[in-house]
């Protein structure tokens, strides 16, 4: 009569064990329907785009440059998409095209997002400085950041947290 009653924990275990990798593993979503992507607009920069006639460097939105992403949407959809601004991640293509970006930046982290009435306030963390430097550079990331929230027809003007951010 034990071997059988050790016989049956042992089943109940094992089903116990791999029901928990089956979920585990393979994970619980699977169950669920996969959540809408949209194609959304990361803007990277392209400094061929931005010279004046004599080949110098504008540091202006003229070498901005869209690039296409599929992200699925949810409860923080504009954060998300700036994160994945943030992530900087270009593919072969892009930097063979001229694209560029100074992101990620060790230490610069997106904290928050807040729309109110068409505005976006931005909040981040800069442990290392990132944000700061040259006039040029800090314009472009600045841009980028701001060219990417704008996409959204809610946002009609974008701030930035703390304001000592983006300084020259």
């Amino acid at each position: 009569m034990n071997k059988i009653y050790y016989i049956i924990i042992a089943c109940i275990v094992v089903l116990l064990a791999g029901t928990l990798v089956y979920f585990g593993v393979f994970g619980a979503d699977r169950l669920t329907p996969d959540p809408k992507v949209e194609t959304i607009q990361l803007y990277y920069y392209n400094p061929a785009k931005d010279t004046d006639s004599a080949g110098n460097i504008l540091c202006s939105s003229l070498g901005l440059v869209a690039v296409e992403r599929q992200i699925s949407q949810s409860n923080t959809f504009v954060q998300d998409v700036i994160e994945e601004l943030l992530s900087g991640q270009l593919t072969s293509v892009e930097k063979d095209r001229g694209i560029a970006t100074e992101f990620p930046l060790s230490g610069f982290r997106l904290e928050g997002v807040l729309l109110d009435n068409g505005e976006l306030t931005l909040t981040f963390s800069d442990s290392q400085n990132r944000t700061v430097g040259g006039a040029c550079r800090v314009g472009i990331l600045w841009m980028q950041i701001e060219a990417t929230a704008k996409q959204f027809p809610e946002v009609k003007e974008v701030r930035f947290q703390p304001e000592e951010l983006f300084q020259p």
